[in-house]
């Protein structure tokens, strides 16, 4: 190779940013770090929680949100999950029938992180010290509440008064070295008595005690603009739920009920493969102050393949 053209091979690949040793590919990717949340495929969790971990953190995957109950949660969660998983076809939660230290043990051998956990509202308010010796164990910050009982929900004032029981939960979880979040679902986003249920909660919390964490598909669903919400409540919004939507679907109700939820399950997909602008929309929730991402595929058929796609496609924004 003469001067010239070894000059001209050197001028391009410094342009591409080959040259210098700190490169990576991965330096331009939207997300550095991508979760989980383990309600994607709790009967692989359930069937052999190891193996179903270490084929997460071999897409990829690096951080996970677990859902419960755990052994130390609330009696009235543990009574309503025996409840509801005759329907579901599988019981397994929380540590999956393991210890709090087989369960660490575990994301460590498989690198992966646990910065959040979903638990219930009765845990919350009567177990909060549990939650904290077991955020110490498994090193989560995050314990959010994934729905709002219907029966704390009917009414506007209701949820005023909700807003006023996130800020004492959120007091406790700071005490115990925690984050209190509120993870939307479908319900709390058309208007009840002149106000959006939802923007009441956020405007009458605490930004330093109350933590929120979006899902954009029910936001979606609900007929709200996830991007506007991250816009309009910069810094409230710490954690994301990740989905698609095969076409724009939004309940035939107020998504006050399971039922409605249900309706829209068919039209959940992989991230990439739906209508969603997830690249806006990250980008956004990156701006916001969002910090972790979890993919969720609720009880998604052959989460192996669906998991896989999903991160894929996220690596590659």
């Amino acid at each position: 190779m003469n001067r010239r053209h070894f000059l001209q091979s050197s001028a391009l690949l410094s342009a591409a940013g080959l040259l210098s040793p700190s490169y990576s590919f991965a330096d331009s990717t939207l997300l550095k770090k991508i979760g989980i949340q383990l309600f994607s495929l709790p009967k692989l969790l359930e069937k052999d929680f190891r193996a179903a971990i270490k084929m997460l953190s071999q897409m990829g995957y690096s951080e996970i949100e677990m859902y419960g109950p755990y052994p130390f949660s609330a009696n009235e969660a543990k009574e309503g999950w025996k409840r509801v998983t005759p329907s579901l076809g599988f019981s397994g939660s929380g540590y999956f029938g393991l210890t709090s230290k087989e369960v660490k043990d575990i994301f460590k051998e498989n690198k992966i992180t646990t910065p959040a956990v979903h638990t219930d509202l009765f845990t919350l308010q009567k177990n909060m010290n549990e939650l904290g010796e077991a955020g110490h164990t498994l090193g989560f910050t995050y314990v959010g509440l994934p729905a709002i009982p219907p029966d704390k929900r009917k009414n506007l004032d209701d949820y005023k008064k909700m807003a006023d029981e996130f800020n004492r939960i959120g007091e406790s979880a700071k005490k115990a070295g925690l984050k209190f979040s509120y993870h939307n679902h479908g319900y709390g986003l058309k208007e009840m008595e002149g106000k959006i249920p939802l923007n009441v909660i956020l405007e009458n919390t605490d930004p330093k005690l109350v933590f929120f964490e979006m899902d954009i598909y029910w936001t979606a669903a609900g007929g709200a603009d996830p991007v506007s919400y991250l816009k309009n409540y910069p810094g409230r919004y710490h954690l994301m739920h990740v989905k698609d939507m095969k076409e724009k679907k939004q309940f035939s109700g107020d998504g006050g009920d399971s039922g409605q939820w249900i309706e829209l399950f068919p039209y959940m997909t992989t991230a990439g493969d739906g209508v969603m602008d997830l690249k806006a929309i990250i980008s956004e929730a990156q701006k916001s102050g969002v910090k972790h991402f979890f993919v969720e595929q609720d009880m998604v058929n052959e989460p192996e393949v669906a998991l896989k796609r999903s991160i894929d496609y996220l690596k590659g924004l």
